[in-house]
């Protein structure tokens, strides 16, 4: 686990995702386009190291697609998923790690970091201020599922069961495995009409 970027202004962080979305493209971003936005502090160059880890510039500091993409519409997914990518090892602690509390983003960032707390508080604040101005995709909608009201069904899984189609001794066994997901909001009369359905179209039977 690698250190986790980090910069003193982290104040500076939801401007600058402004300036990012509305100003032109840089052939690249150093000091000198950082004071051409109006950033002309020492410690303002930190946000280079925070915008190289979630991959908006590359290892020169050209702007990369991710760049890019977040001028877009969907500009908070795309941070979203930036975040992700560059804060990996600490989304493979926590994968909910942007609602997670000051106090466990600490545990994760102080393993990584001989610093002090001064620098890992820092560190929270900064991914904190990154959070803050992104969208993080469900997880249902990271592994896509098909939904269809409280019932989701998810193909080429394991499932708990096979069964056999009827009608079908006379020929090749036809195994169909199924797997279904229902929704916590389900109601009680919602989930029998399910089990109802699936026993009329899989085993043929008629209600009484």
């Amino acid at each position: 686990m690698g250190d986790f970027a980090y910069t003193i202004v982290t104040g500076k962080i939801r401007p600058l995702l402004e300036k990012i979305r509305t100003v032109g493209v840089p052939a690249k971003v150093g000091k000198p386009w950082l004071k051409t936005i109006g950033y002309t502090s020492s410690n303002d160059t930190s946000l280079v190291g925070v915008l190289k880890f979630i991959g908006f510039i590359d290892a020169s500091g050209a702007p990369t697609s991710t760049w890019t993409a977040y001028r877009g519409a969907k500009h908070k997914a795309v941070l979203g998923a930036a975040i992700r990518n560059g804060y990996a090892d600490l989304y493979a602690v926590y994968s909910d790690a942007h609602a997670r509390s000051n106090t466990e983003l600490g545990h994760v960032f102080s393993t990584s970091s001989t610093a002090g707390q001064p620098v890992i508080a820092k560190t929270v604040s900064t991914f904190k201020a990154l959070v803050a101005e992104a969208e993080f995709a469900a997880e249902d909608e990271q592994n896509p599922v098909l939904h269809s009201g409280p019932l989701h069904a998810a193909p080429a899984q394991p499932a708990p069961a096979s069964l056999q189609l009827p009608n079908m001794q006379n020929g090749p066994a036809v195994h169909i495995d199924i797997q279904i997901h229902i929704s916590p909001e389900s109601t009680a009369e919602q989930i029998d009409k399910i089990f109802e359905s699936m026993a009329k179209h899989l085993y043929g039977r008629k209600d009484d």
